[in-house]
C-alpha cells in the first residue's frame, strides 16, 4: 500500500463486502481506494459537497480528456465544469466511466428473474445517498474504480476480469469540498468482482 505517512490520517475505513460508505474529502485531502483482495469494482459518485445539484459529470469529465477510461491525472469534473477531483496516482491505469451501476432491474433484464433479489448497487447509492438528503433523482451516471469495460470492435460494451490485484490503489485528491458516495460492488452474475464481493479500504488524508 502506498499510504502517505507525512500526511495526517483524518479516516481509515474498511468497507465491507457488499456495503456502502460516504464522505465528505475536504479540500486539498486525498482518498486512497484499496483493492484489498484484488478485482473488485467499486462504483463511486461525486458530488459538490457545498451544492449538491453540482454532481459529477461523465459527459463533461470524458469530453475533457478525450479519454473514456480514467487514470493518473484524470480530472473529475461536475456538472458546471468545476474540477472535482484529480486522480493524483494510480496502480491499475484504467477505470471505467460508461457501464453504470448494477440494479435490481438490470440484474433482471441481463441475468434473468431470479437474480431480482439480490441486492445491487443503485440499493446502495440510495441507502448511503439519505443520509446527504439525496434521492433517485441525484443519481447520476457514475465512475467504476477497478472495473476493466473494454470496448469491443462493434461498439459494445465488455465486463471482463479486472486489471487489479491485492492492495492495489487508486489515489484522488479533492479539488473543492466533494461528497463522495461509494457502492463496494455487490454484483455476482459477472467478472466484474471476480464473482465473489470482498472487502476495499478507504483512506482520507490531509
Amino acid at each position: 500500500m502506498s499510504i502517505t505517512t507525512t500526511r495526517t490520517v483524518v479516516r481509515d475505513e474498511t468497507v465491507p463486502a457488499r456495503a456502502s460508505w460516504s464522505a465528505v474529502v475536504r479540500a486539498g485531502e486525498q482518498l486512497e481506494i484499496i483493492d484489498l483482495h484484488g478485482n473488485q469494482a467499486v462504483d463511486c459518485l461525486l458530488y459538490n459537497a457545498a451544492d449538491h445539484t453540482d454532481r459529477y459529470s461523465a459527459q463533461a469529465t470524458i469530453t475533457a480528456q478525450r479519454n473514456i477510461f480514467l487514470g493518473a491525472g484524470s480530472v473529475l469534473l461536475s456538472e458546471s465544469g468545476a474540477a472535482l477531483m484529480t486522480v493524483t496516482a494510480d496502480e491499475v491505469g484504467n477505470h471505467d466511466t460508461v457501464a453504470g451501476a448494477c440494479s435490481q432491474e438490470s440484474n433482471t433484464l441481463r441475468y434473468g428473474h431470479h437474480t431480482r433479489h439480490q441486492h445491487a448497487c443503485v440499493e446502495n447509492f440510495l441507502a448511503e445517498g439519505l443520509k446527504w438528503g439525496l434521492g433517485k433523482r441525484d443519481l447520476v451516471s457514475n465512475i467504476n474504480w477497478f472495473m476493466n469495460v473494454p470496448v469491443e470492435a462493434d461498439g459494445t460494451l465488455g465486463i471482463v476480469d479486472g486489471l487489479s490485484a491485492p492492495g492495489k490503489t487508486i489515489t484522488l485528491r479533492a479539488e473543492i469540498d466533494t461528497l463522495v458516495l461509494v457502492s463496494n460492488c455487490p454484483q455476482i452474475n459477472n467478472p466484474c468482482n471476480g464473482f465473489d464481493p470482498t472487502p476495499v479500504r478507504m483512506v482520507v488524508t490531509r
